[in-house]
């Protein structure tokens, strides 16, 4: 199965459509290419104009849908590699991604959010999606979002 077939896949068991806009929610870009770094800004769990899973994870909001938040933050990023590059078959590697996670108050649970995001990058890129993580509980996410992702992709050559 292709990379873009499985991203579709993934799109399907998740239950929401990536097929339209990327909504960005200020003043700068989804994604800035420098050679073949492509640096993507942070996703929120966002699904046209709604967050999907907002709250405080721990609180207002159970791992599992914390996971599935950051599942839905990373569909939006391939999404947007997949627009940019023409098809996720250009992926080369994923050095890094980054987890922010709005935590309740003695939530400890930031890596295991963190795993929806990268058991799917592993799901649709495989080998290429292996990657360094950093998972963070904050304090407050733009919109309320439960999860923001930031990642950043390695190319090939063009």
């Amino acid at each position: 199965m292709s990379r873009d077939q499985a991203f579709t896949d993934a799109a399907r068991t998740l239950g929401h459509s990536f097929d339209g806009e990327i909504k960005v929610g200020g003043n700068y870009v989804p994604l800035v290419r420098v050679g073949d770094t492509i640096h993507v800004s942070g996703q929120v769990p966002r699904v046209g104009d709604d967050i999907v899973v907002a709250g405080r994870v721990g609180g207002d909001v159970t791992l599992d849908r914390a996971r599935h938040a950051a599942q839905v933050c990373v569909m939006r990023a391939l999404a947007l590699l997949q627009r940019s590059l023409g098809s996720l078959e250009k992926i080369r590697a994923l050095p890094k991604v980054n987890v922010y996670v709005q935590s309740a108050d003695g939530f400890m649970q930031q890596s295991e959010v963190a795993d929806g995001a990268s058991e799917l990058l592993l799901r649709v890129l495989g080998p290429a999606g292996a990657h360094a993580r950093t998972s963070v509980g904050v304090f407050r996410l733009p919109k309320n979002a439960a999860v923001e992702v930031d990642l950043v992709a390695i190319a090939h050559a063009d």
